[in-house]
């Protein structure tokens, strides 16, 4: 990765002008941070992150036990297993231009995968630190470089004609995607209970085998030859997601557990990426000539 976006760069300066709280954010989240910059960051997320939370905490059913939660993610899976408006456009009609678009659109994403959950893990017990190592070995292929996720990505986006490096997507990308990327800082590194992480990655890990089977099939269909990044998540995400219904399992064994927690950072992350997906797509229609219906 290029050293623009990494530990080695200078501070970050406040806001440029007519940039967003989002974007500005996931520039802070990426930087090193002394006093003043954090103030900032906590700064956002005390306007942004911690109303939504308490909106979605205020929306929840009663969650007494982790049986209980188990029953309501898969019932929350359940309903997303539906066809998707934007998916199903995405995976049957998008032309290759769009299909790109929505690929460039989470490229911030796909190159930085996973490097912001790292901080969750000294917030665990031992055992469910190794679950969720275990996930993270994979998603950094192993030590392998061609294995790794981010590099799948890089690969796919050198197909598509697009940069491979982070710092060419940070004026692109829109506020939606920058959300759900910044929730993770939030959930890993600043969040009051760390419940709130593995009940949001536990979602994540159990819902991509079935919502990128959206992009997979596009893949197939435009005759894209580097759609691995894609079906290689719907492999190995199973075994994620049983990795980390463990990783609460050892929670609750050594710390105890608010299984309220584990569904409101579910229902956080399930809200911020399906808006960012359904947003990316819309758009990608909209830039590329198409009917946004």
């Amino acid at each position: 990765m290029s050293d623009t976006l990494t530990d080695t760069a200078p501070a970050v300066p406040g806001p440029r002008a007519g940039e967003s709280a989002h974007r500005e954010l996931f520039r802070l989240n990426r930087s090193r941070l002394d006093s003043r910059l954090l103030a900032r960051v906590e700064e956002i997320e005390r306007d942004w992150i911690l109303p939504l939370v308490d909106s979605v905490e205020a929306a929840g059913e009663p969650v007494p036990d982790r049986a209980t939660w188990q029953r309501l993610l898969d019932g929350l899976l359940a309903e997303e297993r539906e066809p998707n408006p934007a998916g199903v456009y995405l995976a049957d009609e998008a032309s290759r231009e769009e299909f790109a678009l929505v690929v460039r659109e989470f490229a911030l994403d796909g190159l930085t995968e996973a490097q912001n959950f790292f901080p969750a893990v000294p917030r665990l017990p031992i055992k469910a630190q190794m679950a969720v190592m275990r996930v993270l070995i994979d998603e950094f292929g192993c030590g392998n470089l061609q294995q790794a996720h981010s590099q799948l990505y890089r690969l796919l986006l050198a197909e598509l004609g697009l940069p491979t490096e982070p710092e060419h997507f940070v004026d692109t990308t829109a506020d939606e995607t920058f959300q759900f990327l910044n929730v993770f800082y939030w959930l890993t590194q600043r969040a009051p209970h760390v419940e709130y992480f593995l009940g949001a990655l536990a979602y994540l890990e159990a819902s991509i085998p079935d919502a990128f089977t959206y992009q997979a099939r596009a893949c197939e269909r435009l005759g894209i030859a580097h759609g691995r990044y894609y079906t290689e998540h719907l492999h190995i995400d199973t075994f994620h997601m049983q990795e980390m219904q463990l990783a609460i399992k050892e929670y609750e064994a050594a710390y105890g557990l608010d299984p309220a927690r584990l569904w409101a950072g579910a229902r956080l992350l399930s809200r911020l990426i399906g808006g960012a997906f359904d947003a990316a797509v819309a758009r990608a229609r909209e830039l590329a000539g198409g009917v946004t219906g």
